[in-house]
């Protein structure tokens, strides 16, 4: 059914203009995935200049489920190139892995991607950083997966307040499933320091059966960019889920949205 409906996922396109960023949490992204939801993610995807991925799985196939989505992007008409992370160190709770993927002809890929090591004890699943490259400008992304809102997300992410002094020569864009609402105080820091969510009550967790025409339950997923580094063109959430029959098969997909920037680097 996802191949019979996946044409209408492509309504949308992007401008040219800017870079666009997409951030999706892709739900025990593994070898579970079948290749028709692989061809339905890369359809929704397709547009967008880089991919920050969240919940790719440590074992089962995982790295190989990102390269089987770069694939199927690279049959759309254009070259990807795609980063996984190792799996995270600390984690107590979920051990998983990060992915980048990028579109060759409009960014190139600084130096090798790393996960956090400061911080990785503080955090279950420490960030993914990977710094790309726009003519001669240049800005990292730090992708990121929270512990649950039950085990208290805002005790990991108030380390974030340290990252933009412990790279003081990167232009940080923060992104990710924060399990936690911006308008949460553990974010206030970041945004004292000049970051803004790209979203505000853009609720982008799926529910397991919507009530009545609401199928999103909690704002959780986010990106906060620095406002005198990076200007938005447009932000949003792309509500995936309306092209299928029902919730059940949008939660096979993912039980996130993705959501994303266009900017320009200032």
């Amino acid at each position: 059914m996802l191949t019979c409906l996946f044409s209408l996922v492509l309504n949308f396109s992007f401008s040219q203009e800017g870079i666009s960023l997409c951030s999706w949490n892709l739900k025990d992204f593994g070898k579970s995935k079948s290749t028709a939801e692989i061809i339905f993610i890369a359809g929704v995807l397709k547009d967008f200049d880089v991919i920050a991925i969240q919940e790719v799985v440590a074992g089962d196939g995982g790295a190989q489920a990102v390269a089987r989505l770069a694939d199927e992007l690279n049959r759309n008409g254009n070259h990807w190139n795609y980063t996984v992370s190792d799996p995270t160190f600390s984690s107590s709770y979920k051990q998983e892995r990060y992915a980048f993927i990028w579109k060759a002809s409009r960014l190139k890929i600084a130096g090798d991607a790393w996960l956090e090591k400061r911080y990785n004890l503080e955090m279950d699943r420490e960030p993914y950083y990977a710094t790309f490259e726009s003519g001669t400008k240049r800005f990292t992304v730090v992708n990121f997966h929270a512990i649950t809102k039950k085990m208290q997300p805002e005790t990991e992410i108030k380390y974030f307040k340290f990252l933009p002094e412990q790279y003081p020569d990167l232009h940080l864009i923060f992104t990710g499933d924060f399990n936690c609402p911006q308008s949460h105080t553990v974010f206030n820091p970041l945004k004292k320091m000049g970051w803004l969510p790209a979203l505000t009550g853009q609720k982008t967790s799926l529910r397991l059966k919507c009530v009545e025409e609401d199928c999103l339950a909690s704002e959780f997923d986010n990106i906060f960019y620095k406002t005198t580094s990076v200007t938005a063109i447009a932000t949003g959430a792309i509500h995936f889920y309306k092209t299928l029959l029902n919730i059940g098969e949008a939660n096979k997909i993912s039980d996130h949205i993705p959501i994303f920037i266009r900017f320009t680097l200032n």
